[in-house]
């Protein structure tokens, strides 16, 4: 393997891959934005991967915007379905690894207990169930389609919980936050190391293909997320815990999407940190 394509620069997790690509000199890396592999146009991509030619597949651009999804369909299934049945079909003509990633939002949120990579897929929004057809899809025209679902993104790049609570927090004296969903917030940097891991081991050879789950240690609620990061900002505004009932959003959202990453620990060793180490790293860096 030498020449490895990664799709959603401009994204969180695309950005963070681009930050380590400087300590893997083994690999050429090809970082594409939306200006050069757009998703949103899925009949143009076999003709431009194929011209770029790479030994690695690995898929970070996404439709993420869960409450347009519902009003915006074409566009979050081009991308989230169509875009990523074709490069699985892609890669799979060209025998070389395809790594894309999906969401805890796949899982209806009804389970008391962490959710599984064989846990039966019933999402509560379109966003979500655009991403469990992706899946479905990638894996049926290649079997060796890798696919890590994730959950609560956060990066100093780009839009996420994290920056919007710090702007939040200073721009308001009150914020109400929602207290009964609750989840694992994933640290793009760490889930970038733990892809990179993971191409390293497809490249000594080990049999890598399916379904993992990623996402810090620990869980928590949107609430007691804030109030964490509350704390290492130091910032005074009044956070208040309100119910999904009282914030209706477009899309549902799923009460308990927390996922077990013990598959993903088990076969390359990974050591996952807890996400509240991680989010002083990062806001270490945003200050």
């Amino acid at each position: 393997m030498r020449k490895i394509l990664v799709t959603g620069l401009n994204g969180q997790l695309g950005w963070e891959l681009g930050q380590l690509a400087v300590s893997y000199p083994q690999y050429e890396f090809i970082f594409t934005d939306r200006t050069i592999i757009d998703l949103s146009k899925p009949d143009t991509l076999a003709a431009i991967i194929n011209d770029m030619a790479p030994d690695a597949i690995i898929n970070t651009a996404a439709y993420t915007a869960v409450d347009k999804a519902e009003s915006e369909k074409e566009l979050a299934l081009a991308v989230n379905v169509q875009s990523v049945e074709k490069m699985a079909a892609i890669a799979h003509q060209r025998k070389i690894p395809f790594i894309t990633f999906s969401t805890d939002y796949v899982f209806t949120g009804n389970a008391t207990t962490p959710y599984t990579t064989d846990t039966a897929l019933a999402p509560l929004n379109f966003y979500g169930s655009t991403k469990a057809d992706g899946e479905r899809l990638a894996i049926a025209v290649n079997p060796n389609t890798i696919i890590i679902r994730t959950s609560w993104v956060f990066s100093a790049h780009g839009n996420n919980f994290v920056k919007s609570m710090i702007r939040f927090m200073k721009e308001r004296d009150v914020l109400n936050i929602v207290s009964d969903q609750k989840g694992r917030p994933t640290y793009a940097k760490d889930l970038a190391e733990a892809t990179m891991k993971m191409i390293l081991a497809i490249d000594a050879g080990k049999e890598i293909k399916g379904i993992y789950h990623y996402a810090n240690k620990g869980e928590t609620t949107w609430y007691e997320y804030c109030k964490k990061i509350q704390s290492i900002m130091g910032l005074t505004c009044q956070v208040n815990a309100i119910l999904t009932v009282d914030f209706p959003t477009p899309a549902k959202r799923p009460e308990y999407s927390v996922l077990d990453t013990e598959k993903i620990e088990k076969e390359l060793s990974l050591t996952i940190p807890h996400w509240e180490k991680s989010l002083v790293e990062c806001i270490n860096k945003l200050s």
